[in-house]
């Protein structure tokens, strides 16, 4: 992101505060530029947002406008940030709190009130289903899997996958797939892996499909907020609990009790929506496995670029952060061997010094 693009997002947070020093941010976020500014006349204080231009976008997006589904969830999803109007932009109000990934819990344990509010809250996303949520969205109709076709859903999920992430920057990351052994016949593994055995079907409902601890925050009451829908989807309810399980890194004994608890809050409101959970989620979680290994790739490599030079200082870590995706993956994707540390590393010195070190 240039300076240019900076001054022009701050330049309308400060047109619209009325007063540049009392502008917060940028605030750290790979999508969007972000600034917390108070509006004339009122109390509260809103996030503006500016997409970043030029980013990868590594997962679907369902809504046309986070926006207009936060209006559309006001009364039924408990706590999510309320949207201004003004000038014909939609702000969001700023939630005040710490994220669960800045507390300083034991481990990666969630105490047990928390815990029950993200219960509550896969509970509330079951009762909406398909049929109930006017909002418009990007998909074509034909693109859309039948409500409780979930092997198609997860095909779906694969396909962008393969064909916006891998085929989409082959180009530039072709070389480096493929001497890390996980070229475009990893798909067709990947696919006979999760899909051969063939899913259960569960009625859709809504999902936020991200929900991660900086996804949550907590107020100062204790209450605890969903911020950050633009990646939500309607969908197989397990998969939001795969993707949830994957992204929070629960120790084993409190994910054993998070997924019973969510078979329970489910089925309560929304029956038929834990079906099958004990053979598919397994798989869905393998599936989450293999689509870091292509998202990681891509992250990892440009992170090492360091203007015109390699940044060997942290080449050991980003290789070693490489295995571990790999090896956590080897199974969905069929790997025979997973390359070792000093093998990822000679990819990487070799993909970068192929591309001249061009810019990102």
């Amino acid at each position: 992101m240039g300076p240019e693009s900076v001054s022009v997002a701050r330049s309308r947070a400060v047109e619209m505060s009325e007063a540049a020093g009392v502008v917060i941010g940028p605030l750290k976020g790979y999508h969007h530029e972000t600034y917390v500014i108070p509006l004339p006349g009122r109390t509260e204080l809103v996030k503006l947002r500016e997409p970043r231009t030029g980013l990868l976008w590594f997962d679907r997006r369902c809504f046309a406008s986070e926006e207009q589904l936060l209006r559309a969830l006001t009364g039924q999803i408990t706590r999510v940030p309320q949207i201004f109007e003004v000038a014909g932009i939609g702000l969001q109000v700023f939630i005040e709190g710490r994220t669960i990934g800045a507390r300083r819990w034991t481990g990666r344990r969630v105490p047990d009130a928390i815990h029950d509010q993200i219960v509550g809250r896969f509970r509330e996303m079951a009762r909406i289903v398909p049929s109930s949520l006017s909002v418009e969205r990007r998909c074509d109709l034909s693109d859309r899997s039948g409500d409780g076709d979930t092997s198609r859903f997860l095909d779906g999920l694969i396909a962008f996958v393969e064909e916006r992430v891998y085929a989409g920057n082959h180009a530039e990351f072709g070389d480096l797939f493929e001497e890390l052994g996980v070229g475009s016949d990893a798909f067709v593994r990947l696919r006979k892996h999760v899909l051969g055995p063939g899913l259960s079907e569960r009625p859709f409902c809504l999902l936020h499909a991200d929900l991660h601890r900086e996804n949550f925050i907590v107020d100062d009451e204790g209450r605890l907020w969903t911020i950050d829908w633009e990646l939500a989807m309607v969908g197989d309810p397990l998969y939001d609990l795969a993707t949830h399980l994957y992204l929070m890194r629960y120790p084993s004994d409190q994910q054993r009790r998070m997924t019973e608890d969510w078979c329970r809050a489910v089925e309560s409101v929304h029956p038929g929506a834990s079906h099958g959970w004990a053979d598919d989620l397994p798989l869905l979680l393998d599936f989450k496995r293999a689509q870091s290994v292509f998202t990681d790739v891509i992250r990892v490599s440009l992170s090492l670029r360091d203007g015109a030079e390699i940044n060997w200082v942290a080449l050991p870590q980003a290789a070693g952060k490489l295995q571990r995706t790999l090896a956590a993956a080897a199974v969905p994707l069929g790997l025979v061997e997973v390359p070792s540390r000093s093998q990822i590393m000679a990819a990487l010195v070799s993909w970068l010094r192929g591309t001249a070190m061009a810019p990102a």
